[in-house]
């Protein structure tokens, strides 16, 4: 019984340690499938969390905490959009420049956030809550089931988008655009409209994962809060095949391997302490994802590619 409850509480820690991944990826799903690479999540999570932060204590509201923070990060993704769609610049340079942006904004709240602390309204809002009836299965009930707010509506939001592009014309619209914006325009799909909602609905998303860390997670402002997790989520939409199921999967298995970690600090073998150094444990997360990744490049099914036009500007005079 002392292992399933341990059990359940190490899943539970998994979930809550992968949830920023969960929806700064969910963001750039978003933002690939309509053809453009955005190497910038890093940046929107770190504008979402220094707004998100200033706006809880300032205001002392979790819903304009929330809604501060995903606006920032699409005020990042409109300066991409802008550059990428309307000036048709290069992206994977305009992402990282947008990465550098984000830090210097992170950077220059830092300066009056780090000093002040969230209201109570903030953190009891953002509390884990017991979900009547499902928190008592075994192992799943603690896991899933008792979690802050802000888990469950990351969840919901990555089953959303995947029924969105799976099953409505808006996805099927979308994926058009990310495949051949040639063909899409020519059947009458507005391809700028489209990548330019996307794309900022994208960076809103990765604004709320960024707040999550800020506002829930940690909850004190701390420097480089991501900790490059915007360049982790950049691997797990590959990772996931573009597809929002399989980035739940992945993000808590991220969480799980950073859970482990942890674990293994106190690791005790046969009444023996084993000392592991905790820069080799930081390692295990990372290093499996590369691990992971190298072997997705051998999956050649055409379901498990990247959109066909990813990373191509799309001139319309060239059609």
């Amino acid at each position: 019984m002392n292992f399933i409850i341990q059990l359940g509480l190490f899943l539970q820690t998994a979930v809550q340690m992968g949830t920023h991944i969960l929806l700064a990826t969910s963001g750039g799903i978003m933002c690939e499938k309509a053809g453009n690479t955005n190497l910038g999540i890093e940046g929107m999570m770190l504008m979402g969390a220094s707004v998100g932060y200033w706006a809880g204590y300032t205001f002392g509201s979790p819903v304009i905490a929330v809604l501060a923070a995903g606006l920032a990060g699409a005020a990042g993704a409109l300066i991409y959009a802008v550059i990428t769609v309307t000036l048709r610049g290069n992206q994977v340079v305009t992402g990282l420049v947008l990465t550098i942006f984000g830090t210097g904004v992170a950077g220059f709240l830092s300066k009056t956030i780090s000093s002040h602390f969230l209201p109570e309204t903030i953190s009891s809002a953002f509390a884990s809550r017991a979900v009547p009836g499902l928190s008592r299965i075994p192992v799943l009930g603690t896991a899933l089931f008792v979690q802050s707010i802000y888990i469950y509506l990351s969840i919901i939001i990555a089953v959303l988008l995947y029924l969105y592009l799976r099953f409505t014309r808006w996805g099927l619209n979308l994926r058009s655009v990310g495949e051949n914006p040639a063909a899409a325009d020519a059947s009458g799909i507005n391809v700028t409209l489209y990548k330019y909602v996307h794309i900022l609905m994208g960076g809103f998303l990765a604004g709320l994962g960024g707040a999550y860390l800020s506002l829930v997670f940690v909850p004190r402002w701390q420097e480089n809060i991501t900790a490059g997790a915007g360049w982790i989520a950049v691997a797990f939409i590959i990772f996931s095949t573009w597809n929002p199921l399989q980035a739940i999967a992945a993000s808590y298995a991220f969480g799980a391997l950073k859970g482990l970690a942890f674990k293994c600090q106190n690791l005790v073998v046969f009444g023996h302490k084993l000392i592991i150094s905790t820069q080799i444990l930081d390692m295990i997360p990372y290093l499996a994802t590369i691990i992971v990744l190298v072997c997705m490049t051998t999956r050649r099914k055409k379901e498990n590619q990247s959109p066909e036009a990813l990373g191509n500007p799309y001139f319309r005079e060239e059609r």
